[in-house]
C-alpha cells in the first residue's frame, strides 16, 4: 500500500470540499491538510491533489485579495494563508498574493510578549504556544518563499520565535518543550515561578518539531540565526531518540514519561516526529537516526487501518487537545479515531517516508 495516496483518497472522498475538514472552516486544520496534497502533487504531478487545493483557495479568496473566514485573531487562523502563498506560486493568480498581503500584515499590530513572543490569540494574554509557532511561521516562510516579499523580516521572525519558544519551554536544557508559556503566570495552567505548563504534550513538540524542519529547509543556512535553530534541531532529534519507545517505534502522550501509568502511544505526535527526524535526515542535518525512523514508520504504520470501504482510519490521538494542568488531564483527554490533527500528520510522514 502507497499510505499516502491512500490517505489522500481517503480525505477527498470523506471530504469533497476541502473546507468541511473538521473543526471549522478556515483554520489551521484545513491548511495542514492540505500542505500532504500539496507535497503529494509536487511529487506525482497528479492534477487531482492541485485541483483539490485549488478549490479551498477559490472558495476563499476573492479577486481583490480578500479572504473569507479570515480575521487574524489567532495563530491558528494564520496557518492556511501558508496554502495561499504556494497556490500563488502554482497558478500564478494576483488574488493569491495579495491574499497573503493581507495576512502578512496583520503581524504587525499582533500582540506579543516583552521577548517578542507572539500570543496565541489577541485574547490570551501572555500565552505563547509550541502549537502557535508552528501556525504563524508555516505562513511567515512561505510566504517569503513563494511570494517573494520581505523574505529577510519573515526568516527573522521564524528564528525569532523559534528562540524564544526554546528559551521559555525547554525542560531542564533538553530539547523537549513542555507545551506553553504564560508571561506573568496568569494562565491556570501555568507555574507561578517559571510561566510553564506542566507537561510535555507529545503532539505539541510535534508542532514545534514540524516547524523546526521548515524553518531548517527554506531559511538560507549563512542566514543570521540559522545556527542557532539548527542546534535546537539537533539536540531535538536526539532527545526524540532518547525517549522513544524502542518496543512500538512510537512516542507516548507525555513523551518523556514513559513509565508513568496509564500513558499511552500517540499516534500524531509519533507522525510528527518522524516527518522532523526523516526531513533532517534527508537534508544531512542528522545522522545516526536511521534505526529510529525505521521503527517509528513501522509503528506508525500499525496505526493507519484499513476499512471495509478501502480507506484508512488514524487510530490513538486526541482531537484539539489545548493546554491541560496536570499529567492527569493529559493522558486521560478522549482519545479518538481520524482525529483532524492526526490524520494530516499521518498524511505528511507518510508522503516523506514513501517520497
Amino acid at each position: 500500500m502507497e499510505y499516502a495516496k491512500k490517505l489522500a483518497e481517503t480525505l477527498m472522498a470523506r471530504f469533497p470540499d476541502p473546507d468541511s475538514f473538521p473543526f471549522r472552516s478556515w483554520t489551521y486544520p484545513q491548511g495542514f491538510m492540505l500542505w500532504g496534497m500539496i507535497r503529494l502533487y509536487e511529487r506525482t504531478g497528479d492534477t487531482v491533489y492541485l485541483d483539490y487545493v485549488r478549490k479551498y483557495g477559490d472558495e476563499h479568496v476573492s479577486g481583490d485579495g480578500s479572504v473569507s473566514g479570515w480575521d487574524g485573531g489567532s495563530m491558528d487562523d494564520m496557518m492556511p494563508g501558508a496554502v495561499l502563498a504556494w497556490l500563488y506560486h502554482a497558478t500564478g493568480e494576483e488574488k493569491y498574493r495579495l491574499a497573503c498581503r493581507r495576512i502578512y500584515a496583520s503581524f504587525a499590530d499582533y500582540p506579543r510578549n516583552p521577548d517578542g513572543g507572539f500570543w496565541h490569540g489577541r485574547g490570551m494574554k501572555g500565552q505563547m504556544w509550541v502549537d502557535g509557532v508552528f501556525m504563524g511561521q508555516m505562513f511567515m516562510l512561505n510566504h517569503a518563499r513563494y511570494v517573494g516579499e520581505n523574505a529577510e523580516e519573515c526568516f527573522t521572525e521564524c528564528i525569532r520565535q523559534l528562540t524564544v519558544v526554546y528559551d521559555r519551554c525547554n525542560k531542564d536544557g533538553t530539547g523537549l518543550l513542555y507545551h506553553a508559556y504564560c508571561e506573568g503566570a496568569r494562565a491556570p495552567w501555568a507555574n507561578r515561578l517559571d510561566g510553564k505548563s506542566t507537561e510535555v504534550w507529545s503532539e505539541g513538540l510535534g508542532w514545534y518539531a514540524l516547524i523546526l524542519a521548515e524553518a531548517l529547509e527554506i531559511i538560507p543556512a549563512d542566514f543570521p540565526g540559522y545556527d542557532r535553530i539548527l542546534r535546537q534541531g539537533r539536540i531535538l532529534c536526539r532527545d526524540l531518540d532518547k525517549v522513544q519507545d524502542k518496543t512500538s517505534g512510537l512516542w507516548l502522550q507525555v513523551v518523556d514519561k514513559n513509565r508513568h501509568p496509564g500513558n499511552w502511544q500517540d499516534s500524531s505526535g509519533s507522525a510528527m516526529f518522524l516527518y522532523c527526524l526523516k526531513k533532517l535526515q534527508n537534508m544531512g542535518l542528522v545522522t545516526d537516526y536511521e534505526k529510529t525512523v525505521g521503527l517509528a514508520w513501522r509503528g506508525l504504520r500499525t496505526k493507519l487501518v484499513p476499512t471495509a470501504e478501502g480507506y484508512l482510519d488514524v487510530w490513538d490521538a486526541c482531537d484539539g487537545l489545548g493546554v491541560q494542568r496536570t499529567y492527569a488531564e493529559y493522558i486521560g483527554f478522549l482519545k479518538t479515531v481520524n482525529a483532524k490533527e492526526a490524520v494530516a500528520a499521518a498524511f505528511w510522514a507518510s508522503e516523506i517516508m514513501e517520497r
